[in-house]
């Protein structure tokens, strides 16, 4: 019983870390601010103790494993490491320390793993070489599921993303027709959309708070389409640069964006549903057929071969 035990208590483990990654839901612009810069604390504990953030303990046993399991897998030059925090970013994790919080789960899942195969297959009595082999195999296995996980949260969220921009654009061109500049606009629609699209919402204000911190507009929004890792960002991202740059009207871009990402919408729906009856081919034949074969059939084999068996000479 205690390999049972032992593999219980890696996989809460495991759960508790993947926990520890999830973004909390309705944070101001004061937390945004943090986000970005990579702090933890409040700007006035004494004023706020309600809102004292508080650390799980996975992520401060993890935080101080994180040097020593880190190593092994750590980037071997800068640029990895950006791909790393690009990836992460797109999942919606910005925090100074998620890169090598990553890279020690990976590590710590994987000898987790490990060691669990093997007190679980010794005792079951398994011979050397296939307590070798399972162990190797759920050893390797740990250390994908991190990555796994991460491809996973970044579809999901650029999904989500995905869904709130045509709906966020047609706000942003409302707001720009009404007399609003294009700062203002991605601001508005930033506070509008918090409850409908918070991913998209906290991106845009992220893209507000680098532009009122001095950061060029063509530069935030180029970093707003990089953290969301979306094609239709980059376009749009493109196309305002562009109007920007050639002086036409920014609002009759954002029009023609919005219904193009629309019409995308409605071909991507169209898609999916001529793929359903592909997809159904397989649960029909495995399924289905077998049993409206034994049902037709059936009955005329089962009498075929009473006669059969009842005709003299056979």
């Amino acid at each position: 019983m205690e390999p049972i035990y032992l593999l219980v208590m890696v996989l809460v483990s495991v759960a508790l870390i993947a926990y520890g990654f999830l973004p909390s839901k309705g944070e101001e612009k004061e937390t945004l601010l943090r986000r970005i810069a990579g702090r933890k604390a409040t700007p006035d504990q004494k004023d706020v103790p309600s809102k004292k953030a508080q650390t799980s303990s996975a992520r401060k046993l993890m935080e101080k494993v994180a040097p020593y399991a880190v190593r092994p897998v750590m980037p071997k030059n800068d640029e990895e490491m950006s791909t790393l925090r690009v990836k992460l970013a797109n999942a919606g994790f910005r925090r100074e320390s998620t890169p090598t919080i990553f890279l020690a789960s990976k590590m710590v899942i994987a000898v987790g793993l490990g060691v669990t195969t093997v007190l679980f297959a010794w005792s079951s009595g398994h011979p050397p070489m296939n307590v070798f082999g399972l162990t190797a195999s759920m050893a390797g296995l740990g250390f994908m599921l991190p990555n796994i996980w991460l491809a996973l949260a970044r579809k999901q969220r650029a999904e989500l993303i995905r869904h709130g921009l045509p709906d966020s654009l047609d706000l942003m061109v409302v707001s720009v027709e009404a007399g609003l500049a294009l700062d203002a606009a991605i601001q508005r629609v930033g506070d509008e959309m918090r409850l409908t699209h918070p991913e998209l919402s906290e991106e845009m204000t992220i893209t507000t708070l680098e532009t009122q911190m001095g950061i060029p507009r063509a530069e935030a929004m180029e970093n707003l389409a990089m953290r969301t890792g979306v094609a239709e960002m980059k376009s749009l991202v493109a196309i305002v640069t562009q109007a920007e740059r050639f002086g036409t009207s920014i609002a009759k871009a954002l029009r023609n964006q919005a219904a193009m990402l629309r019409v995308k919408r409605q071909q991507a729906a169209e898609e999916r549903a001529q793929k359903t009856t592909v997809k159904l081919m397989l649960p029909l034949i495995l399924f289905i057929f077998p049993s409206i074969f034994v049902v037709l059939v059936g009955p005329a084999a089962l009498k075929l071969i009473r006669t059969l068996g009842n005709t003299p000479g056979l």
